[in-house]
């Protein structure tokens, strides 16, 4: 398989590494859209949201709550986004599910935008 998040996840490519467990890996956005953008990455390939079955309900549970917690961590907890990109029209760039957090804005200076 010629995927990038596949790669970075059996460290067959290099990449800032925040946290890692059996089934996730969070990495730093190479190219960040906020102070701090990280991507929480399974390490099971799946393409994107509209190939998750009820199967997966687990794993985007393990997801939302591992951003959660790397919030915290990263000390962003009080504001951030979470985001999915779906398809090639949703903004996804890379086709292994993967979740964005976004955050660490100043609150007074930064817009919400949905």
């Amino acid at each position: 398989m010629d995927c990038i998040f596949c790669k970075i996840t059996q460290k067959q490519l290099p990449s800032d590494i925040v946290f890692e467990n059996n089934k996730m890996t969070v990495i730093t956005d190479i190219n960040p859209k906020a102070p701090k953008h990280l991507l929480i990455i399974p390490k099971e390939h799946i393409e994107s949201v509209n190939e998750l079955s009820e199967n997966n309900k687990d794993l985007i549970a393990e997801m939302i709550l591992l951003a959660k917690d790397t919030a915290r961590q990263q000390g962003i907890e009080k504001g951030y986004k979470l985001v999915f990109n779906v398809g090639r029209p949703g903004g996804q760039v890379i086709f292994h599910l993967h979740l964005h957090l976004l955050g660490g804005w100043h609150q007074e200076t930064h817009e919400v935008h949905i």
